[in-house]
């Protein structure tokens, strides 16, 4: 008797040619559902509709197709045991030698800005990952396939023995399935959480459980170091953040870039509006800018510390035009990221071939939580993506600070805001001067951000993404020609550093709000 192979996929990429290796090369009869029936059919390829092979129409609209014991009877039977095979034959059930099944496009779905509830639930497969398990759990005796990159790598098996798949493939294929249906599952679980109030404690809590799942995209050189290996992996099956980023140019992402690309795209997404670059070098900005003009803003960038920007990382908010693109070839950089690139200005970053080049449309949507792994575990948290607002903020000196100096003391905050902690930044003119990243005291930070500045201190700004315990930074700050300062507030001694800044005639805002990096 042929050998059976069930296709019932919601993807229809190389089901065809499949198909058509399958019975014209291997001899298989076909049984299928549906629209998969259909295509098959209009190809001029004999197939079975499930309705007809099972005695039993489809039901409920088609929510009910597959789900029968002369389906999963033939999917789970063991070939080895002789009452298996005598209930196969004691009810006219023919054994099943491949399953071809992938899922309803749920996470294509619920993607779309307009998507309904009702919606979204009809696009949860029943029958789909009821065949995928049941032929994976059976892997010893049936392949299962539910990706349509592995077609041809059962084909090229069966070629290579004899018509047979050998255990280690179906295993393989096995392990895929159920990996498959895992992240379809927790795809469900996510967007069902989070519109269930149940699922949550209370409004700001995180679901009780959190699943991690991804799809490998790209094998890495290695991680941090060498010695370390790495991969790059994509949560859900559509493509969006870094997986959707388009290279126009240069050597293969490290892991360490995506890393940097990251944290300068959490900064460039603070500006949405005017004209702003980024530098990154090891997670920390070298330099951040606003301009009148894209060419402006890297331009001031760069210029803020040059030196730290030799092999750097830049983000950019506005699209590269011919004028930017000029200034990026005048130094080593690892990456570059935009919104789009001109025609000219692609022309003249190829002359510096090596420089990876991305275009990332959307360089504002990030991940909802940030994820750490720990010991026996990971921790979760919400990302800080709170959305500063200066009407909030609470002037605490005597000094009052102008809406131009406001404007100021808020992209200092920005900016700060993706520094490691302990952090300070010292700005003028919408440009960062100085910066003081990840010391293990604030004074030390200070030091750092107020030297890097230099004489560029005087009429300048500063912010610390956590309050002074002390006011001797307030001093030193003030010393070296600081005219406003930014900071939560919170110390059981901040009246210390109000006083100073009252004594010294400098403003001191407070935003209530920490943001500590760690």
């Amino acid at each position: 008797m042929a050998r059976l192979a069930l296709l019932s996929v919601s993807n229809k990429t190389g089901l065809i040619d499949l198909a058509r290796s399958l019975v014209e090369e291997f001899g298989f009869d076909l049984i299928s559902s549906g629209g998969t029936a259909q295509s098959l059919k209009d190809a001029g390829l004999p197939v079975t509709k499930v309705s007809d092979y099972t005695g039993h129409p489809e039901i409920l609209g088609g929510r009910v197709k597959t789900l029968h014991p002369r389906i999963h009877g033939g999917i789970l039977a063991r070939r080895n045991l002789p009452e298996d095979i005598a209930d196969l034959e004691n009810n006219q059930i023919r054994p099943i030698d491949l399953v071809v099944v992938n899922l309803y496009p749920f996470e294509q779905t619920i993607a779309k800005s307009d998507v309904t509830l009702p919606e979204a639930i009809e696009q949860i497969d029943i029958g789909g990952p009821a065949l995928i398990r049941a032929s994976a759990k059976n892997f010893a005796h049936l392949t299962v396939l539910c990706n349509p990159d592995r077609y041809h790598a059962y084909l090229e098996e069966l070629r290579q023995h004899g018509g047979d798949t050998s255990l280690e493939f179906r295993q393989q294929s096995a392990l895929a399935a159920f990996s498959h249906t895992a992240a379809y599952d927790m795809a469900i679980a996510s967007y069902l959480s989070d519109r269930s109030p149940v699922e949550k404690l209370d409004e700001t809590s995180l679901p009780q459980r959190f699943a991690l799942s991804g799809q490998q995209l790209q094998s890495l050189r290695y991680g941090e170091n060498p010695h370390q290996p790495a991969a790059w992996y994509q949560t859900g099956t559509v493509s969006q953040g870094w997986a959707d980023a388009t290279k126009l140019q240069g050597k293969e992402l490290s892991y360490n870039n995506l890393v940097d690309l990251e944290a300068a795209r959490r900064i460039i997404a603070e500006f949405p509006d005017t004209p702003a670059a980024t530098i990154i070098k090891h997670t920390n900005p070298c330099g951040t800018a606003m301009g009148n003009s894209i060419a402006e803003a890297y331009e001031k960038a760069f210029n803020a510390d040059p030196v730290s920007a030799f092999g750097g990382i830049v983000a950019l908010n506005k699209p590269i035009d011919a004028a930017t693109a000029t200034a990026l070839t005048k130094t080593f950089l690892e990456c570059v990221v935009a919104p789009e690139c001109e025609a000219e200005a692609k022309e003249i970053l190829a002359a510096k071939s090596k420089v990876r080049v991305l275009i990332l449309p959307d360089l504002i949507a990030g991940p909802k939580e940030t994820v750490r792994s720990i010991a026996g575990g990971f921790l979760v948290q919400a990302a800080d993506d709170a959305i500063e607002n200066p009407s909030q903020w609470q002037v605490v000196t005597e000094k009052q600070p102008t809406p131009a100096q406001l404007e100021e003391l808020l992209f200092a905050w920005k900016v700060c805001k993706h520094v490691k902690s302990n952090a300070i930044v010292v700005t003028r003119d919408r440009t960062t001067l100085g910066v003081g990243a990840g010391q293990m005291n604030r004074v030390g930070s200070v030091k750092i951000a107020l030297e890097q500045a230099a004489e560029k201190t005087q009429g300048a700004f500063l912010a610390s993404d956590g309050f002074f315990p002390f006011d001797d930074s307030v001093r030193t700050a003030a010393a070296a020609g600081i005219v406003a300062i930014v900071q939560p507030g919170g110390s059981l001694r901040d009246a210390d550093s109000i006083n100073a800044a009252n004594e010294l005639g400098i403003v001191m805002v407070f935003t209530g709000i920490r943001h500590f990096l760690h």
